[in-house]
């Protein structure tokens, strides 16, 4: 035993082994330091937990209590995915497709994306130019680690998804939030946009259609807003299009923002198959980029997660290819009277104010009328003497407002709204 440590200890080592001092290998036998010595990175100790995961997570809590809970707080398609996407599933795992793939994803998968894109974006990339990640979530933080550090602003249009500002933060860069109005359908007004540019401004992500707000902005009103990013060289756009198949007005239909005419080389495309495809375990999702900004968001992955599941990007093939269009007009349909449900109820309901949301499955009505405007504590309220979940709107930057999911059942949606309606008109009583 002794001779085995001597040559251990005196033998070449690898240079990264070589930089391990001696006491290093008895510093167990020192007495155990107090836990409450070891911190956090400081990046991490200033990140906020998702305001949704956070009241997901109490909702559970309450329901392995016995306690009945109607939940409107999760953006998750109540239908399963289609059947040619369950089937795949079940044969990628039977004909053992079980084993890593490319970090960028199968080439099957990236050419398929490819061509989706082309057919439906009128936007051209090569399968080199695609990176398959494990769930939107994962491109939307690589693709602002890649471009962003500190000393650097990001532009994020509020109201807007949680995450942004702390995936911002995470990167050392500062997030400015850029105010919208529910009066403007909380769409980016390019006046505003511009006066929020600086010098050191890298990014602004571009959520279309909105989390949490469903807005859907028009062709004439991103080409505004293209002509403002046009004048700066340095400004990368991120644009979340995670929602992209959910629209519902055929005069308003989505446009991909890479193919507005000059912005295709300054943007990073997200999207996934979670929305859409209700494939929301699967953790697929997905970026397009012009090889430059795609590299650096290549090789992040590579050092963090590698490949997505090799089973997942076989269902994602399928979706892409054997999903009939007819199948996804008809969600869209269920999705769109689900909407109308919600908003007929709203309309019945004094001083709440809201508009028809285009795209996605939120809606973002203003409560301020209500609690003083507190929508905190009204949701805390809520949950607590109605058993109803809804997401404050100030964990999304929209002060005043409350996000309601349709994205659950019409059975669901009939007893959350009926709650709702009798709640606010209690809390005047």
């Amino acid at each position: 035993m002794k001779l085995c440590f001597l040559l251990l200890l005196f033998s070449p080592l690898p240079s990264i082994i070589s930089l391990v001092s001696p006491p290093s290998f008895t510093t167990h036998l020192r007495p155990p330091t107090s836990l409450n010595s070891i911190l956090p990175n400081p990046l991490v100790a200033e990140i906020k937990m998702s305001a949704t995961v956070e009241l997901f997570s109490k909702v559970k809590a309450m329901e392995a209590e016995g306690k009945k809970v109607t939940s409107l707080c999760v953006g998750e398609p109540d239908f399963p995915p289609p059947q040619v996407v369950l089937d795949e599933l079940v044969n990628a795992i039977s004909s053992g497709q079980t084993t890593y793939t490319a970090v960028t994803g199968t080439e099957e998968l990236r050419s398929a994306i490819a061509a989706d894109l082309l057919k439906r974006k009128h936007l051209q990339y090569k399968s080199t130019e695609i990176l398959v990640s494990n769930g939107a979530k994962q491109s939307v933080y690589q693709g602002v680690f890649a471009i962003c550090g500190p000393g650097d602003e990001v532009i994020i249009p509020a109201p807007y998804w949680p995450s942004y500002p702390e995936m911002v933060a995470l990167t050392g860069a500062t997030p400015v939030i850029l105010p919208t109005t529910i009066e403007d359908e909380f769409l980016v007004n390019p006046k505003a946009l511009a006066a929020a540019i600086t010098p050191k401004t890298k990014m602004i992500i571009f959520c279309n259609p909105s989390n949490p707000s469903g807005a859907v902005h028009s062709a004439s009103l991103m080409s505004e807003i293209a002509d403002v990013i046009r004048d700066y060289p340095q400004l990368a756009v991120l644009s979340d299009e995670i929602y992209e198949r959910l629209v519902y007005n055929p005069s308003n239909p989505h446009v991909s923002f890479a193919s507005l005419p000059g912005m295709y080389d300054r943007t990073l495309t997200v999207n996934g198959f979670s929305k859409a495809y209700a494939m929301t375990g699967l953790r697929l999702g997905y970026m397009a980029a012009p090889a430059n900004l795609l590299k650096p968001c290549i090789t992040i992955q590579s050092q963090l997660t590698s490949c997505a599941s090799s089973i997942s990007q076989a269902a994602g093939v399928a979706a892409l290819t054997k999903v009939q269009e007819s199948e996804m007009e008809a969600n869209v349909e269920i999705m769109r009277k689900k909407r109308d449900y919600v908003l007929s109820k709203l309309a019945a309901m004094p001083d709440v104010k809201s508009f028809t949301p285009d795209g996605a499955f939120y809606v973002l009505p203003d409560v301020s009328a209500y609690y003083d405007g507190d929508d905190a504590t009204l949701c805390l309220d809520l949950l607590e003497n109605k058993a109803l979940a809804l997401v404050p709107g100030s964990s999304f930057g929209a002060p005043g407002t409350i996000r309601i999911s349709y994205a659950t059942s019409q059975e669901e949606l009939e007893i959350a709204m009926q709650k709702l309606g009798d709640f606010l008109k209690e809390s005047r009583q």
